[in-house]
């Protein structure tokens, strides 16, 4: 089988000498494989590796054919353009320059065999649920899950022969992600993605497990990767279960050992101090006696010595996968006390609209849901007194905590009181959080 992605003795370390990888060997075909690790096992820096981001301390990275490699974290200017970010610009603006009468060696150029590029792009952008997003869109007005689709876009464009996703599912609604999942699925190149979104890694070809330094491939998704582990757990675990009870009969063997050499210790001294027997005979038995007594337990230490090894080596064998549990601590703001409100909050561009009012009352915990784009995050932005990013500024919406009263925003300050952060300005001081957990606001 030819690999299109091979890694040998691969090692990394950051600057301040943190390893990262340590000679690992990995090898990635055709198809859809998943990477799975633990959080901080290395998954995104072998991505970045295999990407030619990062360069190896030692062995090497070969990968065939070129690479689209795409982020956690996209690098965005909020002033370009979706086109920008598709890496279409250039075509599209020689394009319609051509289109005007400008019909330049350098713009035949730039273009090149790309004069569908607008067509292929815009069908692209709609299969990804992008229909309502212009070409023109500047990258500042898009949410963080528009970002992740149209940099999708961008490497499907590209069409290249190994594809690289870095938890692509970050940042996607219900909707988008189904969209994601169907494009994975369409894929027709070699295409490795990292990510720990169930779904998704159901739909892959094959799991690769990056675990202690090295790679472990499973051909199947998921859930038949998990039910492998769960077969080999039960088997080590009974592996332990056998090996904790012959430690333990190995320790019961000791003690009688022990006690049976105790008896004839006791057996041989009696003897010696009847003098029923001559005395170089009585020597001659108890030098015996005590030959066959450390030979015997001798024996006995030996097993019970490679009883616990046996025992170790089970319990190494049983893979332990830590769980994160969060617990989060009841609130203390009273029943029906109302802790936020917001009157004639307006929407940036491109969609305005208008909030007439919303009142929330504690206590409460309130899921802010929506499609990627609808503005949950500039929504948020605006009730922390923070501008959108590419906004322009625009009149305050009326946000008023507990009191009802008007509210200026100004800059944060240390609060003296409580040893927190507050909003205080000219005219109002606020501390961040009151004993009862709702907002305090006071004139100075």
């Amino acid at each position: 089988m030819s690999f299109a992605i091979v890694c040998q003795d691969v090692s990394f370390a950051w600057p301040d000498g943190t390893v990262v990888l340590d000679g690992l060997d990995a090898a990635f075909g055709a198809g859809r494989t998943g990477l799975i690790g633990v959080n901080g096992s290395g998954k995104s820096t072998l991505l970045r590796l295999i990407a030619g981001e990062l360069r190896p301390a030692s062995g090497t990275v070969s990968v065939a054919g070129e690479v689209g490699y795409l982020p956690q974290d996209l690098p965005l200017g909020t002033a370009r353009t979706v086109a920008d970010l598709l890496g279409i610009g250039a075509a599209r603006a020689a394009l319609h320059a051509i289109e005007r009468g400008e019909a330049t060696e350098a713009n035949f150029t730039a273009v090149g065999d790309d004069w569908d590029v607008e067509e292929r792009a815009r069908a692209e952008l709609d299969r990804l649920g992008l229909a309502g997003v212009g070409l023109d869109r500047t990258a500042g007005t898009l949410s963080g899950g528009e970002v992740i689709m149209v940099g999708l876009a961008a490497r499907f464009l590209a069409r290249p022969d190994v594809l690289l996703l870095d938890e692509p599912t970050n940042n996607l609604d219900l909707d988008a992600r189904r969209r994601l999942y169907d494009a994975v699925a369409s894929w027709p190149g070699v295409l490795v993605v990292v990510s720990h979104d169930r779904e998704l890694l159901d739909r892959v070809d094959e799991i690769a497990d990056l675990r202690e330094g090295g790679v472990r491939s499973f051909g199947g998704n998921l859930t038949g990767y998990e039910e492998l582990l769960a077969v080999e757990r039960e088997a080590a675990e009974r592996t332990v279960r056998a090996a904790q009870t012959d430690l333990r009969r190995q320790k019961r063997e000791l003690e009688e050992a022990q006690v049976k050499l105790a008896r004839r210790v006791r057996y041989g001294n009696k003897m010696m101090e009847s003098k029923r027997e001559p005395k170089i005979i009585m020597q001659e038995r108890k030098r015996q006696a005590q030959v066959s007594a450390g030979k015997h337990r001798i024996m006995h230490e030996e097993r019970l010595a490679g009883a616990r090894d046996r025992l170790s080596e089970a319990e190494d064998a049983v893979r332990e996968d830590d769980e994160i549990r969060i617990e989060l601590p009841a609130t203390e703001v009273p029943a029906g006390r109302t802790v936020l409100t917001v009157t004639g909050l307006a929407a940036a561009e491109p969609s305005p609209a208008t909030l007439s009012e919303l009142i929330v009352r504690g206590p409460e915990r309130i899921a802010l849901v929506g499609a990627n784009g609808s503005g949950k995050t500039t929504f948020l932005r605006a009730l922390a007194g923070r501008r959108s990013r590419g906004s322009t500024p625009r009149p305050r919406p009326r946000v008023r905590p507990r009191t009802g009263r008007p509210m200026r925003w100004a800059r944060r300050t240390p609060c003296s009181a409580w040893g927190r952060t507050s909003w205080s300005g000219r005219a109002w001081r606020a501390c961040a959080t009151c004993r009862s957990g709702s907002t305090s606001w006071t004139t100075r």
